[in-house]
């Protein structure tokens, strides 16, 4: 009788012990949201911002990245100005996503003409950025 019970026992924990190591290994790695924010005009800062977007998405291929660019940024986005257009490209074509402010194009007199074609608009820079900490996005500001 003791027997059956330790052998009981025994078969119920191996049970358990593999649904567990299952579930393990049928856990998906979650998706990492991210929202960089962009407003300097400083083509150090742009070096820096596309190699640090890079790495992540070397390191979490899977990530959501989206890159708000206002203010001065946007010499970054600009098709007269930007010397990171293969970079933006390459990015883009990893799912980057890439929003530009249009108050900013607004108080700067640019149109959405002069933007590099891998943009999106947005209506308020900040507001997106916002919207997207709301949602939960990891917030990072581009800059040293």
């Amino acid at each position: 009788m003791k027997i059956k019970l330790l052998l009981s026992f025994l078969f119920v924990f191996v049970l358990i012990g593999n649904s567990f190591a299952q579930n393990k290994k049928n856990k998906k790695e979650p998706i990492h949201h991210l929202v960089f924010q962009l407003s300097s005009p400083d083509t150090a800062v742009y070096r820096a911002l596309t190699r640090q977007i890079s790495n992540v998405l070397n390191y979490w291929p899977t990530a959501q990245i989206e890159l708000v660019v206002h203010n001065k940024g946007v010499s970054f986005m600009r098709k007269d100005q930007s010397t990171f257009q293969p970079e933006i490209q390459s990015l883009k074509d990893k799912g980057v996503e890439f929003a530009v402010c249009e108050n900013t194009l607004k108080q700067q007199k640019l149109s959405k003409d002069q933007i590099l074609p891998q943009a999106r608009f947005v209506p308020v820079g900040i507001a997106e950025l916002v919207l997207k900490q709301e949602d939960g996005w990891a917030y990072i500001k581009a800059g040293f």
